[in-house]
């Protein structure tokens, strides 16, 4: 067998992105943004221009759907990326306004499943929910009327617009990019490239909120289950809004599984193990109850300290991971050290781990490294 020398590792960071990118992020997701894949796929697409009553009408009847995160319905093959419905009844109402004086309008994006012609929702949720909710004349429980709007339509709901504004909204139409889905990782890779371009302003999605969405199945289910075990959440704290701890779990799995495998960018390693275990097979089955073991032993022994550098409140992703894989690895071989205390403070106390999963924590050499590091720590 002929091995082939490595590619260059391509990557950026938080600085190299725009000012308008959003700072909630932490570095590492921005790093994260930045870095890009090696081998990007291509999509083939379409356009095509849907009149409002026909958008609303395939809602209803759920031919379009709008998925969410974690969203396990059986209806949808690949998965879209949304947030909870976020607009404000003003923006919502100044919508509807812009249809009804015909101004033009953003496009939205759809990915149509091969497997029954359904159209999933990729970009677009606020404004179709809006129409929904408008035409079916219902909002938070009470009736949709426009208030936040010119004069001349202030108080109207859909049922008492005049017959021909009716007519003028239904038949407005609003343009669509199709994307062609067959379920395949290479295609589900080329939709998540898609959405983290458009993914810019506002309160920007994470890599794993768009990953949860785009793989949701049996595997987000499980990484779900694990995130609520009592051991876990007594050494991570508070479940996060951004469901950052979900990520640290899975880097964990994917670690202690396909260590050997990694390279960056990290969200493509992640995907990847995510697309190859997404019936929650037995290796990650297994792999989750050694994770279990491990929280237990360290909520039991040096607690929330296992995650954190110098008593600090936040969790370091980088080091919790490497902890977490190299317990599991003891664990699994049968040679778990005796103090798992003092082997952790030998392990922090290290200028060696302190160097990778300090610094530039998502580099090939620094994983690889601070794994090791760890693996040795814990074995007797």
């Amino acid at each position: 067998m002929t091995q082939t020398e490595p590619k260059p590792e391509a990557s950026g960071t938080p600085e190299d992105l725009p000012d308008l990118v959003d700072r909630t992020l932490s570095d590492e997701e921005l790093t994260d943004l930045v870095d890009a894949e090696l081998t990007p796929a291509t999509v083939t697409y379409s356009t095509q221009d849907f009149d409002i009553a026909g958008l609303v009408s395939r809602l209803n009847r759920g031919s379009m759907l709008i998925p969410n995160y974690g969203n396990d319905d059986p209806r949808i093959v690949t998965a879209g990326f949304q947030r909870g419905f976020v607009w404000t009844k003003a923006q919502m109402d100044r919508f509807i306004e812009s249809l009804l004086l015909g101004y033009p309008i953003p496009g939205i994006f759809l990915v149509k499943q091969t497997t029954d012609n359904r159209m999933l929702v990729l970009d677009g949720q606020q404004r179709l929910v809006t129409l929904q909710k408008f035409y079916n004349g219902i909002h938070s429980g009470r009736e949709f009327t426009l208030q936040y709007v010119g004069q001349e339509f202030q108080g109207l709901t859909y049922k008492t617009l005049e017959e021909g504004l009716r007519y003028k909204l239904d038949d407005s139409y609003m343009q669509a990019t199709i994307v062609v889905a067959d379920g395949s990782n290479e295609l589900n890779s080329a939709v998540y490239q898609i959405f983290e371009r458009l993914n810019s302003g506002g309160t920007q999605l994470t890599p794993h909120e768009i990953r949860v969405a785009l793989y949701a199945g049996p595997f987000m289910t499980f990484l779900e289950q694990l995130n609520v075990d009592e051991g876990w959440r007594a050494l991570y704290g508070p479940p996060s809004a951004r469901i950052r701890d979900q990520e640290v779990i899975l880097r964990t799995l994917a670690l202690f599984l396909d260590v050997d495998s990694y390279s960056r960018p990290l969200k493509g390693f992640l995907n990847s193990f995510t697309a190859r275990h997404m019936a929650a097979d037995d290796a990650v089955r297994s792999a989750g109850q050694l994770f279990l073991q491990a929280c237990r032993l360290l909520a039991e022994g040096p607690g929330r300290s296992a995650f954190r550098k110098y008593s600090s409140g936040q969790v370091n992703a980088a080091q919790a991971e490497a902890v977490l894989v190299g317990i599991m690895r003891a664990l699994q071989e049968g040679n778990l050290t005796g103090n798992l205390g003092d082997s952790l403070g030998n392990l922090l106390a290290s200028e060696e781990f302190e160097a990778v999963t300090s610094r530039s924590t998502a580099g090939r050499e620094a994983v690889i490294e601070r794994v090791a590091l760890a693996t040795q720590a814990f074995a007797a």
